[in-house]
């Protein structure tokens, strides 16, 4: 039997699978919509985000201002949406060096959104691909891969995280690629449970059988019945990457001044917290609505994918 011959009832199986998934797609949507928690996150994540996609534009045109501009005569001045008159000059005040805070949040919320999302991408791409090949191929590939898994795993997230900026040195590219190696644990654990049940499947052994090889069968049929969990290991973990990358910046093993970052600012109005309160006050606000959305987002999936309230 030629080889496009083997491959035809595989490539009619795969065409027809993402009709099948279609109405199961539009069940899972509407009941994510139902979720009013849920779509509160939604709404508070997309507030963030445009923010700070339109960050750049609105300094340019003179909106709002550059993040790291010094008016010395403003200095430490409370916020001024409370002042009477109200006004729109510095909404939540300036820092100790003149500096507009609501600027400086907004650009905080670039490096935090960017850190949260190149580290789950970075730390769902690595994980998943050493989890489906520990669970498919199993025996010694299998033991070799996962005592890597659980040597990182000994560490805790944060200390993890500490240890590698420590090491290679504090920027953005180093705080991104620690927060990503402490979630490739979860990642490939979760990923290699969910292989292990599936490989066993009629429906693997049929493609098996149909000519089609060990990585087309790992990422074409065994990846897409384990996205469920992987998609909610991801929403949950983007609060927790947040957490950590304020964590690192509060300690001054994360970003580096003058850039704009949530767990700096902290750090930095930690010192006048009795006389300015708005240094740390927005900045802890804006860490608390960022995590506590994704972690509303994350609950939302996880009740839309769960398989007793499509029966619902």
């Amino acid at each position: 039997m030629s080889g496009a011959t083997q491959d035809k009832p595989m490539l009619e199986l795969e065409e027809a699978a993402p009709r099948r998934r279609a109405g199961l797609f539009r069940v899972i949507v509407e009941s994510f919509l139902r979720n009013r928690t849920s779509l509160f996150g939604v709404l508070v994540i997309a507030a963030f985000t445009l923010a700070a996609i339109a960050a750049p534009f609105m300094t340019r045109a003179g909106w709002l201002a550059a993040p790291n501009f010094q008016d010395y005569s403003v200095l430490r001045q409370p916020p001024s949406l409370f002042q009477y008159p109200p006004s729109f000059a510095h909404p939540v005040g300036t820092d100790t060096l003149g500096r507009d805070n609501f600027s400086r949040i907004i650009y905080g919320g670039r490096v935090s959104l960017q850190v949260g999302l190149l580290a789950m991408l970075v730390s769902t791409t690595v994980g998943v691909t050493i989890g489906l090949a520990a669970g498919y191929f199993g025996r010694w590939t299998d033991s070799v891969l996962m005592r890597i898994v659980d040597a990182i795993l000994a560490f805790p997230g944060l200390l993890l995280a500490i240890l590698m900026v420590a090491v290679l040195g504090p920027s953005l590219r180093n705080a991104m690629l620690a927060i990503a190696v402490g979630f490739i644990p979860s990642f490939a654990r979760i990923t290699r449970a969910n292989a292990l049940s599936i490989r066993e499947k009629e429906f693997v052994e049929s493609a098996r059988a149909l000519g089609a090889g060990p990585w087309r069968i790992m990422f074409r049929t065994i990846l897409p019945n384990t996205l469920s969990p992987i998609i909610v290991q991801a929403s949950l973990g983007m609060s927790y990457a947040i957490l950590i990358e304020a964590s690192l910046s509060f300690l001054g093993l994360g970003i580096q001044p003058p850039t704009p970052s949530w767990g700096y600012m902290l750090s930095a109005g930690r010192e006048f917290i009795t006389i300015a309160w708005w240094l740390t006050t927005f900045p802890g606000l804006a860490i608390f609505l960022v995590v506590l959305s994704w972690n509303f987002i994350g609950d939302g999936i996880r009740e839309a994918l769960d398989p007793r309230q499509h029966r619902q």
